[in-house]
């Protein structure tokens, strides 16, 4: 749990990663996730989980913003929302099951993933 003397560090890091978010369309987890763990000592688990918790009201101001300038497919974010909401009750059951370790790893893996098909794509 992150004490009062890092509310401000808190506070600097959600505003910073608000931006990275709303910027690169991206819901805050991969720069969440980390910053948490490394710097303010929250477990694997908690942060992964505090990251889905934060990112609902980041993804709808983004989500607003984005829309008022035209930007959303509604046919394909109601495809995604559904198949969405299954997998991530099915993903956050699974997370209970596995070792911080193997989680880190997992959560590595698709960060490098993601970003070695961005930069190939």
């Amino acid at each position: 749990m992150i004490n009062l003397e890092n509310n401000w560090k808190a506070l600097g890091a959600g505003l910073l990663i608000g931006v990275l978010s709303g910027l690169l369309g991206i819901g805050g987890g991969v720069f969440m996730v980390p910053i948490m763990v490394s710097y303010f000592g929250v477990t694997q688990h908690i942060a992964q989980a505090t990251s889905l918790a934060v990112v609902i009201p980041t993804a709808i101001v983004s989500s607003i913003v984005y829309s008022l300038h035209g930007s959303i497919d509604y046919s394909v974010a109601l495809q995604l929302i559904l198949g969405s909401i299954v997998g991530a009750s099915l993903g956050a059951r699974l997370m209970k099951k596995l070792p911080a370790v193997q989680l880190k790893r997992l959560f590595a893996f698709m960060l490098i993933l993601v970003g070695v098909r961005m930069v190939i794509g």
